[in-house]
């Protein structure tokens, strides 16, 4: 997150904050769209209180690091991308309570905001507003600082990625595995995937630019599943939850690999489609103008208007068609 952070320029983020287009996009996406997909998807396939809690949950957590990282290999917005993801995390404090108590009821009787630990919550947003908040100020007052950091950060990065993978797969047995029914793993699947579709579409209707859908769209499908392991572990018994306290590692899984997917799309679109319409472009672009073409092109003098003649080095004389009258000095 301080890498990521030195992505964005201070001014750029003054203008998107002027704009509260993205603090809404970021409200809209966080928590109208995507807690209202996890209550669905809950209800639609007929989750168990555990289960069903655990999807919720991750549905109405803020979004997460992964979609900034995601965002830089997409060539996205990234001013964007720390904006909203700096107005989940600040608006998470009072709109992660208010969609847990609107949605768990149908299948908590207990308010599941009275058992929030709102300390390891606070700890967990700082955790990512105050690495950002450092790194746009390196940004700002240490440019090459700042560009040293971002490769360090990213290798660091790809570095734990890497390592959780491995250590997921050693960590996830048969007997856990099995414990877990089919039906999570299709919601794990879908949750992210249609997370990310309707990120898109809520930015075609804004009318954004298409760098900008994009970073939308995986703002909209990444959710912050550490902060959703932290609520987990800390508020609900394992006697409720048993296996499901893995439901946003599998979605921290499922969402990295429809994101690499969609962005492998997005390098081979600009390679094979953009780059051959740019160069059919420039093919047909009329103000192409070159020696050659010019010389091809010249046809033989028409000299129905006269011509220039030069005697003197002084003077420039304009010599009438058929030698009639005599020559005008210019």
């Amino acid at each position: 997150m301080l890498g990521l952070g030195c992505t964005a320029e201070l001014r750029e983020l003054r203008e998107h904050a002027r704009r509260p287009v993205s603090v809404l996009l970021a409200a809209l996406c966080q928590f109208a769209l995507m807690p209202l997909l996890a209550f669905a998807l809950a209800l639609c396939f007929s989750l168990d209180d555990g289960a069903a809690v655990a999807v919720l949950l991750c549905g109405c957590c803020p979004g997460g690091n992964l979609s900034n990282f995601m965002t830089l290999l997409v060539n996205g917005d990234m001013n964007l991308s720390v904006i909203m993801t700096i107005s989940s995390t600040l608006l998470a404090l009072l709109f992660t309570p208010l969609c847990l108590w609107l949605y768990s009821r149908a299948w908590i009787s207990t308010p599941v905001v009275q058992l929030l630990p709102m300390g390891a919550i606070m700890l967990t947003l700082c955790s990512t507003l105050v690495p950002i908040g450092l790194g746009i100020a390196i940004r700002h007052k240490y440019p090459h600082i700042a560009d040293k950091v971002l490769k360090v950060s990213l290798c660091l990065l790809f570095i734990t990625l890497v390592m959780l993978f491995i250590m997921t797969g050693i960590m996830l047995g048969p007997e856990l595995l099995a414990t877990i029914p089919p039906s999570v793993y299709v919601v794990a699947v879908l949750m992210p995937l249609t997370g990310y579709a309707a990120g898109y579409g809520l930015a075609m209707l804004f009318a954004l630019p298409p760098n900008s859908c994009r970073t939308v769209s995986l703002e909209t499908g990444c959710q912050n599943v550490q902060l959703c392991t932290a609520i987990l572990k800390l508020t609900f018994p394992p006697e409720l939850m048993g296996g499901m306290y893995m439901f946003p590692l599998f979605y921290a899984l499922f969402q990295s690999a429809e994101a690499g997917v969609f962005i492998l799309g997005y390098r081979v679109y600009r390679r094979e489609v953009l780059r051959k319409q740019d160069l059919e472009q420039e093919g047909d672009d009329d103000t192409n103008i070159s020696y050659k073409t010019l010389k091809e092109e010249d046809g033989p003098f028409d000299s129905a208007y006269g011509s220039v003649t030069v005697s003197d080095p002084n003077t420039i004389a304009l010599e009438s068609r058929e030698g009639l009258g005599s020559p005008t000095p210019v």
